[in-house]
């Protein structure tokens, strides 16, 4: 007689059913788990309930799987991707307000899940602290516009822990994007017409370009012209193609040596691969160059690239950057999100530290004739003196002194889980190299302002030069040096969930920077892991600069690192593509990967039978 079922497994195996029924997709696989809940193709990731089933739970799990059935069932990737912003903040509002229009959908039809979806924002906004924000902030933009729509196309006042926070931002919104809203509420029904709403959203607060806006139009209206007319089979259709047809042809008769988005040097960088959507193209900005002065957007190398300034960049120790009140409050934040993984993250730095000890234990020679009397032998001698004592000799290990440097993106587009997950990651693998006697820098890289700061105000004064190069001020940020111990650094980990601290990202400078803090190590194996959730994005720079400025110069830099220095370099994207600019990388699609990731990438390069390995060898 079988067993009869707990109740966890009944309830997860309603739940599962109801996902599917409200998705209307019946071969969805339903997982349970500690991964951050979320869908990868025809798989459901929800939390898994604790023994007892205890309320809190219950509301968690009800509301994440209404949440992923209305997503699977309203939402279209296609349509999706073809509208997506180019900035990390126009990406994280583009994505809030996807989610709002399914879960809209869901809730105006059905009361019991409009209750399940407002008891889980209300629990996971409560747990990520946003009832305590005192004040607007970049950080939590997206978050407020989120709420806004919602209230807009549902009717439903924010939850009580983010009131105060939408409020905060409720009067400067309110009045710039009220029509948008209208829009949206009225184009809930049509996926691209609503996506279309919150670029156009976008633009009203300066978040997106309207030229870039207009030219997604005008990409639809080629494709279309494609589909219907044969007579252009031997002209590019793309973008670059577009643009070139509409100049004047008088300009063009004119032969501008600088040339424009759809010259050679445009096309060659498509073909390349190296370009993205938009590249090239004119960015919005106060003062963009004259059409004749205008670099060619393929034309920038590592030689040309420049900061206007480098007076207000600075490499900064964590603990200056807050008070030690606010630093310990933040590392207690940070512990008690390493409690609830750290089951996962415990048995993943395990492993790797009996992988990594494995290959530094004594192995011995035996049956010498010469060395350390092998004793354990010695009762053969006994039993029978002719036979001749036995040595040992211990056998050099071939694992070399080494340091790893995590480089860490501290973007706006990190904020949240990725960041919090970043952090956690680490913390634990700084302890675990430790005890295996490699040491460990963590550093960091940000800007100290939004869309330029002094660096852009300098830049102005001198009556806006034309191409300036970067303009924004770096902020490169150290929270653990390679030769302080954990437990003196463990409270500049925290610093990395504090509000505010995220900007924008400038990734070739800064992995510029790591590595040379690398070459002057004395280590003999030095390994640079950088982990990232983006391209270079730096509005300011890429307002004045060709569109693929920040991007050529990070493909530079790698380059470089890659093919002329003894740093081994590694790359993970968090649901960011970053095999397309490094060798070595991965890319995972949950943030929650990353600890797993991280010990296995940094596991294959301890091993000396992996490529890299090879590699060093046959160039010594």
């Amino acid at each position: 007689m079988s067993q009869p079922e707990s109740p966890v497994e009944t309830f997860k195996r309603a739940t599962a059913a109801a996902l599917r029924a409200m998705s209307g997709e019946r071969e969805v696989e339903v997982g349970f788990g500690a991964e951050t809940p979320g869908l990868a193709g025809k798989r459901a990731r929800l939390p898994a309930p604790s023994r007892g089933l205890p309320d809190e739970d219950l509301v968690r799990l009800r509301g994440e799987a209404d949440s992923l059935a209305l997503r699977l069932k309203h939402h279209d990737d296609a349509v999706h991707a073809r509208r997506v912003p180019a900035t990390p903040t126009g990406r994280a509002i583009y994505e809030a307000l996807e989610q709002v229009r399914c879960e809209a959908l869901g809730s105006r039809r059905m009361a019991g899940v409009a209750d399940n979806l407002a008891a889980n924002l209300e629990q996971k906004y409560r747990r990520l602290g946003y009832d305590r924000v005192m004040e607007a902030s970049e950080a939590t933009l997206p978050e407020a516009i989120r709420f806004l729509a919602r209230e807009a196309l549902t009717g439903e006042v924010p939850p009580p822990s983010v009131r105060k926070m939408v409020d905060l931002w409720r009067p400067d919104l309110q009045p710039k994007i009220a029509g948008d809203l209208r829009v949206m509420k009225e184009a809930m029904f049509d996926q691209d017409r609503f996506a279309k709403s919150i670029r156009q959203l976008l633009v009203d607060l300066d978040l997106d370009a309207a030229e870039d806006l207009e030219q997604t139009e005008e990409d639809e209206e080629g494709d279309d012209g494609e589909a219907q007319d044969d007579a252009g089979d031997g002209e590019m259709r793309g973008e670059a193609g577009e643009r070139g047809s509409e100049e004047d042809p008088q300009d063009q008769e004119k032969g501008d040596p600088d040339q424009r988005p759809g010259s050679e040097s445009a096309t060659d960088a498509d073909q390349d691969g190296e370009m993205e959507p938009g590249d090239g193209e004119e960015q919005p900005g106060e003062a963009a160059p004259p059409q004749g002065q205008r670099p060619q957007s393929g034309a920038t190398s590592d030689a040309t690239y420049k900061a206007f300034t480098t007076q207000f960049d600075e490499v900064v120790q964590a603990d200056d950057l807050c008070d030690g009140e606010e630093l310990t409050k933040l590392r207690l934040l940070l512990d008690q999100q390493l409690q609830n993984m750290q089951g996962v993250i415990s048995r993943l730095a395990n492993r790797m530290q009996r992988r990594l000890l494995a290959k530094q234990l004594r192995s011995w020679e035996f049956d010498l004739e010469e060395g350390i009397l092998d004793a354990g032998r010695l009762a053969r001698v006994v039993a029978n003196p002719t036979v001749p004592l036995s040595y040992k000799r211990e056998r050099d290990t071939d694992f070399r002194d080494t340091v790893v440097t995590l480089l860490i993106d501290n973007s706006g587009s990190m904020r949240g889980r990725p960041i919090t997950i970043a952090a956690m990651s680490a913390d634990i693998l700084a302890r675990t190299l430790e005890r295996c006697n490699v040491k460990v820098e963590i550093l960091g890289f940000t800007t100290r302002a939004w869309k330029g700061g002094q660096s852009r105000e300098s830049w102005i004064a001198a009556g806006k030069p034309v191409q300036p190069g970067r303009l924004n001020d770096l902020r490169h940020i150290v929270y653990k040096p390679a030769d302080s111990p954990w437990r003196r650094a463990r409270r500049s980990l925290g610093l990395m969930l504090r509000e505010g601290l995220l900007k924008e990202n400038i990734d070739g400078e800064a992995l510029r920077w790591a590595h040379e803090r690398l070459l002057g190590r004395p280590e003999q194996r030095r390994i640079l892991m950088v982990i990232s959730d983006g391209a270079p994005v730096d509005d300011s720079t890429l307002s004045v600069n060709p569109g693929n400025y920040l991007e050529k110069h990070l493909r530079d830099v790698i380059a470089e690192i890659e093919n002329r220095s003894p740093v081994e370099l590694i790359a993970i994207g968090i649901g960011h593509d970053v095999t397309r600019y490094y060798r070595r990388a991965v890319t995972i699609v949950d943030a929650e990967q990353l600890g797993g990731t991280m010990m296995d990438k940094l596991a294959e390069l301890f091993d000396e039978d992996t490529p890299g390995a090879r590699r060093r060898t046959r160039a010594a």
